[in-house]
């Protein structure tokens, strides 16, 4: 995978706030949330290093945590086999962390991010090859039928012959578990006497002896799928010497084991290898002989090259309904019922596929369901769920409400039976795990408990129930649902669903209102007593439109003062409907109305100070009205707006200049010959020069030019320090100090210069230029 970005933080990595760090995110199975806690956040920058961190193995299949690094110009990741699991994997990029305030739909300006990305998954040309070159292979096993167990004997030690009906599928060493369960049956034997007789589903592989043989430092490498939940599989070794090599088998799920990397290993010349509870999925076997001799660093036994053996491994499956380490728990399919008129995709509920729960109702009665046990404490029923496929971006929302003091403890885990000792997330009246981003605990009390786990794989999750054996008082509802947004923003905002890049997966998202931030909005972020004077500072400031609009009026400057007047109460109510005060248009129009107004208020103040004629400033006003309009239609936020909209008004300026300028001068003639004396001619720049500088005396007044000037600098200063945060104050004071330097402005042109236009000044020069002796026309 190789990341270019137009952004490299290395340098700077520590003094980055959290607002503006950037970073991209990996995960499998599910989107990643990158979490924003201090620690990690400086355990990711302080082991940042240039190539990345997802080289290491033993951090990029911890599945319940993103891997994230921060931006730089150009970043590859490799990633090998035995590093990565089958299954889809999300790329996220996320620019600022941490809540942060939107002002509901305000301007936004800061500075965007360019990320391109190209992948490349490379492979080999068919499954039964592996490795870096696909010189390495994985074995074919042959299974048999499956076979059912009356008794409570280890079934290793049983050779049943009697097949079920059930069968099982094989292709490319793919070993598929029944889906059927484990099931205790009680039989009566007489008239007072009861017995237990535990049916059991199981699945036997093996390779006789001679047909498996390791060389001395090679591998042998399986595979197999779990498509359904086991109680357990074992792998034994059989028929080889006592004085051969030992048989060290390692295990991983979803990934190729490494000796240095692996979930599960042990030497199977002894005893056999059990994993209890495997997860649903590909598990992948090595086996590799080591030298009993070389392990005790002797050398007295001679080393045997090849070594052939027997290797059989076992799945073991409950019937009927059970499950647990005895087949003597519940277990329950839970059914997926869709809501009607959802609000996002795959908004759904799920209930017991039994008669005991309605399909119209969203919870049902948990005791009913429940396992019962005379010889254990505690008890554990089970129930199962499918996410499906596409609404990874979804959460797994679980409530369970009781009459009583709630007694219960709730395991659940992705692939898998939880147990005391294997769970992904816990929770309880006391205690959960709520130390990962992607789960959450709210709200509970002695007899309820609400908690949601986020953005939830794919595929089968299991939650089991742990209770007391006697539940029979109590009155507790459990429902189980799959939402959009946790706590649907808590009512603090808007839940949106969207796609990723792929348009394959929904995902969802909170757009909090003006006051709140967070993942869930639940961090309040403006008081309602600092909201009520937000509002009134970035209403009132509107009022400094006042000054211009007054003096316009006072010099007759009618178009003027309607255009500082409408500009001033135009972004007073769009600031009004921003921050939820009061929308007396729809929000897309006062919007515009503010920009634009305001782009025309700025060039309007450029163009009257130059004193054109009122035919040229119509033709102008004309020009820049559609400028300006097309600017607010297009992206009235854009942060470039205002340097076009200041270009503008200064192109308008020096057009009106050189428009009088031609007027008063109309006739230049160039003489075609050049006098190269040039001393000669210096006199009549200096002459021209002291004529401008005469000019711009008569014309301005030159203390409120400064003053308009300094107004502008500040004006300009607040628009460079508002962020999210300080957006009330600075652009209230943006709207304070730009009206005052446009009225400075104003000020700054002298009365005499606006009553008389070049034309006239012109026309009195050529009147006066007549002889006194030529009489005079009368009318």
């Amino acid at each position: 995978m190789d990341f270019a970005t137009d952004m490299d933080i290395r340098e700077h990595l520590k003094g980055i706030p959290r607002s503006e760090l950037a970073i991209i995110c990996l995960m499998n199975s599910n989107p990643p949330i990158p979490d924003i806690s201090d620690s990690y956040l400086e355990s990711l920058l302080s082991n940042f290093l240039p190539a990345g961190p997802f080289g290491n193995g033993n951090i990029i299949n911890q599945s319940n945590l993103a891997q994230c690094i921060p931006f730089q110009k150009n970043t590859t990741v490799v990633l090998t086999n035995d590093q990565i699991s089958p299954g889809v994997w999300y790329i996220g990029y996320f620019h600022g962390l941490g809540p942060a305030r939107t002002q509901s739909k305000m301007i936004s300006r800061g500075k965007s991010r360019l990320v391109s990305t190209h992948i490349t998954v490379r492979g080999c040309p068919t499954s039964a090859f592996w490795g870096p070159y696909c010189n390495q292979t994985v074995e074919m096993i042959g299974c048999s039928q499956p076979s059912i167990d009356n008794n409570s004997r280890n079934l290793l030690d049983l050779n049943i012959e009697r097949s079920s009906s059930w069968h099982t599928r094989e292709h490319n060493r793919r070993i598929n578990i029944p889906s059927q369960l484990n099931h205790l049956v009680e039989k009566e034997v007489g008239s007072n006497v009861t017995t237990l007789v535990r049916m059991e589903n199981s699945i036997t592989c093996s390779i006789s002896n001679g047909s498996l043989c390791v060389r001395q430092g090679d591998m042998k490498f399986y595979f197999l799928d779990v498509v359904n939940l086991a109680l357990q599989f074992e792998i034994t070794a059989a028929n080889f010497g006592v004085l051969g090599p030992s048989l060290i088998c390692y295990l991983r799920y979803n990934a190729f084991p490494q000796r240095d990397l692996h979930d599960y290993s042990g030497d199977i010349s002894h005893d056999p290898l059990v994993v209890k509870s495997p997860n649903i999925g590909r598990w992948y076997i090595a086996i590799e002989t080591v030298n009993k001799t070389q392990m005790n660093n002797t050398t007295s036994t001679p080393v045997l090259d090849t070594m052939c053996f027997s290797l059989k491994w076992q799945l073991t499956g409950c019937l009927n309904g059970k499950t647990g380490t005895n087949c003597s728990w519940e277990a329950y399919g839970l059914q997926r019922v869709p809501r009607r008129n959802p609000s996002i995709p795959f908004e759904s509920y799920y209930v017991p596929t039994d008669e005991r729960a309605s399909l119209e109702d969203s919870h049902f009665y948990l005791e009913q369901f429940l396992s019962n046990s005379s010889h254990e404490q505690f008890a554990w029923t089970y129930f199962f769920l499918d996410v499906p496929q596409g609404s990874a971006g979804a959460l797994i929302h679980v409530q369970l409400k009781s009459d009583k003091e709630l007694n219960y403890e709730l395991y659940s885990k992705y692939g898998g039976l939880p147990a005391n000792d294997s769970w992904d997330y816990y929770a309880s009246r006391t205690s959960s795990s709520n130390g990962s981003v992607f789960f959450s605990l709210q709200n509970s009390t002695n007899s309820d408990m609400d908690l949601s786990i986020f953005y939830a794989k794919e595929g089968t999750w299991c939650f089991g129930v742990k209770h007391p054996s006697d539940m029979t008082n109590s009155h507790t509802y459990m429902s189980v649902s799959l939402q959009g947004c946790h706590r649907n923003c808590n009512q603090k905002g808007v839940c949106h669903s969207s796609v990723d890049e792929s348009g394959l997966t929904f995902y969802s998202f909170c757009t909090c209102d003006r006051d709140h931030g967070g993942f869930d909005c639940t961090d309040e972020l403006v008081s309602p007593n600092g909201h009520i004077w937000h509002s009134v500072f970035l209403i009132a400031s509107n009022a400094a439109a006042i000054l211009p609009a007054f003096w316009a009026l006072r010099q007759k400057a009618f178009a003027e003062w309607i255009l500082y007047t409408s500009s001033g109460i135009s972004s007073a109510l769009y600031h009004s409907c921003d921050v939820g005060t009061w929308c007396i248009l729809s929000f897309r129009v006062l919007q515009f109305l503010d920009f634009w107004l305001s782009f025309m208020a700025v060039v309007g103040t450029f163009i009257y100070m130059a004193t054109i004629d009122e035919a040229s400033k119509r033709a102008m006003h004309t020009a820049v009205f559609i400028l300006t309009a097309l600017l607010a239609a297009t992206g009235a936020t854009r942060s470039a707006n205002i340097g076009i909209v200041i270009a503008i008004g200064s192109l308008g300026l020096l057009m009106g200049w050189l428009l009088e300028f031609s007027t008063a001068r109309r006739f230049i003639c160039w003489p075609w010959q050049i006098n190269l004396n040039m001393p000669q001619s210096w006199p009549n720049f200096g002459t021209l020069f002291r004529n401008t500088l005469e000019v711009l005396n008569k014309r301005f007044r030159w203390i409120f030019l400064l003053l308009g000037f300094i107004t502008l600098s500040f004006a300009a200063m607040s628009w460079k320090l508002e962020s999210n945060g300080n957006y009330w104050i600075w652009h209230s004071m943006w709207h304070i100090t730009i009206y005052t330097s446009s009225f400075f402005f104003l000020c700054s042109m002298r009365v005499n210069t606006r009553n008389r236009s070049p034309e006239s000044n012109y026309e009195l020069t050529r009147q006066d230029s007549l002889p006194r002796s030529e009489p005079r026309e009368e009318t």
